[in-house]
């Protein structure tokens, strides 16, 4: 064989040309000025293509050159593992838009709520904020720093909870679950697993606040319209305590005290809905009382597996951080003609027959891994 055309051996090298007909043409042609261009045009393709899967890769979309713009959560409990999803979420809506991860702020569970929220809702939109996501954990707080936030041109999107049911916030659209209409649903189920009557208590981190006292709201007002003679213990719910460390020395002993009169016993925030299974079955109740509760806490998750609970509740914060930046961002780059949706996230239960997903593998989506991977699903789908 004739030495080998340098723009030939190099074409072969980098496509990595295995035995067969183009490769061998190029060295049957070895040293014809048709085989150099041939092989300069092969390198010039593959250059070519390559740059073009980089671009694609690299680009989400075929969306034109945007500003940088970050955008601006606002939370009510920025520690709380509940909300690790939702950080997943708006970090990975942003990747695929190309545009900066965005900042969260707020209250930590050991700072004064509305005054902490108030203090970050301000800053931002004094900083100039491209938009602001935010909770509104209270009926009146909000009301004007959002409209001064709207005045000055700042798209504002709430998520998670959004104010009284009878007088929602003033934000361009809700992310979230109808928080009314799921404790509805969860004391309806409550009532279901009664059939003979009794007595049931709603469980409660913090009386009042609107991310989770119209679940409670809901879920009593379901109880008592069922009729069968079901009672509640306290309307106003037990008060397990703002804290961790309260809630884990409060609802056991709850259940110790209260559990032998209660034939339904539910919570309506994940911090509590994580500690009632455990303390049912320390008291060997579970299989006495009817349960549930919402979020999806490692705990609660491992207890319903467990038969330690009756249910719990997926509301998808994922989403509750990636669709408010969506929104965001499509309202910024439409100059405001594509208005934020209201958009429910959800209300889906979790039993025994149907937790086994949520467990394993571990998923980002609910996040339990901060690994980005794609989960496969098989068999029927459950709604």
């Amino acid at each position: 064989m004739g030495k080998v055309d340098p723009k030939v051996d190099e074409a072969i090298q980098t496509l990595n040309m295995k035995d067969g007909p183009t490769r061998r043409r190029l060295l049957q042609g070895t040293g014809l000025v048709s085989a150099t261009a041939a092989a300069s045009a092969l390198i010039a393709a593959c250059s070519s293509a390559t740059s073009t899967a980089k671009a694609a890769k690299d680009t989400a979309g075929n969306f034109p050159t945007t500003p940088k713009w970050k955008f601006t959560f606002v939370n009510h409990v920025t520690d709380n593992s509940f909300f690790t999803p939702t950080q997943y979420g708006f970090a990975d809506a942003a990747a695929l838009l190309g545009i900066p991860t965005p900042a969260w702020q707020g209250a930590t569970s050991t700072q004064p709520t509305v005054p902490t929220m108030l203090t970050s809702l301000n800053a931002a939109i004094a900083a100039n904020s491209p938009g602001i996501a935010t909770t509104v954990v209270d009926a009146t707080a909000f009301v004007s720093p959002i409209d001064k936030a709207l005045t000055a041109g700042i798209p504002v999107v709430t998520y998670n909870a959004n104010g009284s049911t009878a007088n929602p916030t003033n934000g361009l659209a809700y992310v979230g679950q109808d928080l009314f209409a799921s404790g509805q649903e969860v004391g309806k189920r409550i009532a279901a697993a009664m059939p003979h009557g009794g007595t049931a208590c709603g469980i409660i981190a913090q009386p009042g606040s609107l991310n989770i006292q119209p679940r409670l709201d809901g879920a009593n007002a379901a109880i008592l319209a069922a009729g069968k003679g079901l009672k509640i213990l306290h309307t106003a719910g037990f008060d397990s305590g703002a804290s961790q460390s309260q809630e884990t020395t409060s609802i056991p002993e709850f259940i110790q005290a209260n559990g032998p009169k209660l034939a339904g016993v539910f919570a309506v925030d994940g911090g509590s809905t994580a500690l009632l299974g455990p303390a049912l079955a320390k008291y060997n109740l579970t299989s006495k009382v009817a349960s549930g509760g919402f979020d999806l806490e490692p705990a609660t998750l491992a207890a319903v597996k467990a038969g330690q609970l009756g249910f719990t509740i997926d509301q998808s914060p994922y989403l509750q951080g990636f669709l408010p930046t969506l929104y965001m961002y499509l309202f910024k780059l439409s100059g405001g003609l594509v208005s934020p949706p209201a958009t429910d996230t959800g209300l889906k239960f979790v039993t025994k027959s149907n937790v086994a997903p949520y467990t394993s593998p571990s998923s980002r989506f609910e996040g339990s891994t901060t690994a980005e991977k794609l989960l496969s699903r098989t068999g029927p789908i459950s709604v």
